[in-house]
């Protein structure tokens, strides 16, 4: 008997839609290209160093999101990859910045400390005058998600509740502390997306039950992600406010942001998932305060 076939994707399912749109501000984004992107280590669950990597892909698909945000209006700026660090690619774990205050992480595992170097000294070169390094331990966007008037911050697994205090001090907006508890979602950028200044999309079971409750009350019209999508990191995804750049392989989750009148614009990163991460975890975003950094 012959296999029944495949459903065709939507219509909105098709980045030919996915432009430039008034009223939607252009957004400065960091990426480094996966040019010694490696799984040589397990820090966390998706990883797994005897699994096969083809880096000849993942530059490929690399490639294919930062076109995908420059298509989209953004600005991208690059970062060079240095030998010896294989997730450098992850860009959004190296730092946070707001309103061109820089935090530059502090790395929970040994294996990826340069990689905080590297950061500091790109925005020093880059020109951002108020550049501080961590004395706590945080993963940059991994765990501290800008999210309007606030910070959503991530504990649990990677940076500690010591580093939302300090956040809160130099980056200047009140941090609304969170504890992830499912370890497969050991960042917060891999269970929760903020997709504008009010609005965020999550997966309630990576949560503690007093920081749902937490989120129900400040986000009540959230959307909540379904544990398929979340576990293809369809929640590790970049917003503008009106396109959401998230795994082609999250559609349940793209139907909803659809419904709620965003755009999802689809990706494929098969090879840096095998390290554990998606399209927001190679974006950082470059916040300035209006005027150069």
């Amino acid at each position: 008997m012959n296999a029944p076939p495949a459903a065709a994707a939507p219509a909105y399912w098709h980045r030919t839609s996915s432009t430039t749109s008034p009223g939607t501000p252009s957004r400065r984004y960091l990426l480094c290209p996966p040019e010694h992107f490696a799984v040589e280590y397990a820090i966390n669950p998706w990883m797994d160093p005897t699994r096969p990597v083809d880096r000849t892909a993942a530059l490929r698909q690399w490639a294919d999101l930062a076109a995908v945000l420059r298509g989209l209006g953004h600005r991208v700026e690059l970062m060079d990859a240095e030998p010896g660090l294989p997730d450098m690619v992850f860009t959004a774990n190296g730092a946070t910045v707001v309103a061109g205050r820089v935090l530059v992480a502090r790395f929970r595992h040994p294996q990826r400390a340069g990689e905080a170097e590297a950061h500091q000294r790109w925005f020093t070169a880059a020109g951002f005058r108020q550049v501080r390094n961590a004395l706590e331990v945080n993963e940059g966007e991994g765990d501290l998600l800008v999210a309007g008037p606030r910070i959503l911050a991530a504990s649990g697994f990677r940076t500690t509740p010591a580093a939302h205090r300090e956040a809160q001090r130099i980056l200047g907006l009140p941090v609304v502390t969170l504890r992830l508890t499912d370890p497969r979602y050991y960042h917060l950028d891999t269970a929760l997306a903020v997709l504008d200044q009010e609005r965020i999309m999550y997966y309630p079971p990576a949560f503690s039950p007093d920081s749902r409750r937490l989120l129900h009350r400040l986000y009540p019209d959230a959307i909540l992600a379904h544990g398929a999508d979340a576990a293809v990191f369809g929640l590790n995804a970049v917003s503008d406010g009106r396109h959401v750049v998230l795994p082609a392989t999250a559609q349940g989750l793209a139907d909803q942001l659809h419904a709620a009148g965003y755009q999802p614009v689809p990706v494929a990163l098969p090879e840096l998932r095998k390290a554990g991460g998606g399209p927001k975890c190679c974006v950082l975003e470059l916040r300035s305060d209006g005027g150069p950094p």
